[in-house]
């Protein structure tokens, strides 16, 4: 006897409630480790203040002083936003082995779209209100002006620039997939590498010829351009078009991209008996 498949409403719903159920989970283990949370908050803010003081060693006019500190300060934060992003969705794997509940996990009545896009989801909100704090605290610290800011445009490329950078975690988060021992530290290698062509300190123009051509292909490189003209120039989102598009773009292609590398690294794990291994 055939069976009869649910409505596709249904099945949608079903599917909204294991990403709801993820995002929930995450929600949770921050409150489990809220301690831990703000002390890597209280390091990330120092580690910013450290770059951002770099402006006021410069021997400049009081307002490019003010202008540099500025673009340093949001590389800071784009940097710290890149880097909870890829520590949310790259250790998807490397957090479920350790809390003993991977198995668990990869059995679950729900896509691994579904999983995945439920970590991605927490990570942007989870990113996006610790970028904002961390921009508020040393914005005043500095007493930095920035009279002409758009902070709604920049938002929005921040947000738009997260579906990028989504794919690319969920690449990378394959790594602890297949080399349990050093995979997650290869994420983070991968984010260092991405960071490196895309200008968070200093103008993609001064790289390399190569380097610059990689830049082209980095979601960050067009973050940091279009934060840094609406923060700094006020520009508006019809004038951020030339950062928007190809960060869509990139989004479009990365996410897919994305799923599959995983798809492929999750089958391997599971034929080489890799899922529960911890070292």
């Amino acid at each position: 006897m055939a069976t009869v498949a649910p409505p596709r409403s249904q099945v949608v719903k079903h599917e909204l409630i294991g990403l709801s159920g993820v995002v929930e989970r995450n929600l949770y283990l921050v409150k489990r480790y809220i301690w831990w949370d703000v002390a890597f908050l209280i390091w990330t803010i120092a580690n910013t203040l450290t770059i951002v003081f770099i402006a006021r060693g410069v021997n400049v006019s009081e307002a490019e002083q003010n202008a540099l500190a500025t673009k340093f300060l949001v590389g800071g934060v784009i940097w710290a936003f890149l880097g909870i992003i890829f520590e949310i969705v790259t250790e998807t794997v490397a957090w479920e082995r350790w809390e003993g509940t991977i198995e668990y996990t990869f059995m679950a009545p729900l896509s691994r779209a579904m999983h995945l896009a439920g970590q991605g989801v927490f990570a942007i909100v989870y990113g996006i209100v610790r970028a904002v704090f961390l921009f508020g605290v040393c914005a005043l610290f500095f007493s930095l002006s920035m009279p002409d800011a758009n902070f709604l445009a920049a938002l929005v490329v921040l947000a738009v620039a997260s579906i990028s950078f989504i794919g690319i975690g969920i690449m990378t988060s394959v790594l602890p997939l297949i080399s349990p021992e050093k995979g997650t530290q290869l994420g983070f290698i991968a984010q260092g590498t991405l960071l490196v062509v895309s200008g968070v300190y200093y103008p993609v123009s001064v790289l390399p010829g190569w380097m610059q051509f990689l830049a082209k292909f980095s979601p960050a490189t067009y973050a940091l351009e279009g934060i840094r003209s609406a923060v700094l120039d006020g520009a508006s989102l019809r004038e951020l078009g030339s950062d928007l598009w190809p960060l869509l773009v990139l989004g479009v292609v990365s996410i897919p991209v994305g799923l599959l590398v995983f798809r492929a690294g999750e089958r391997y794990a599971k034929r080489h008996g890799k899922l529960k291994r911890s070292g």
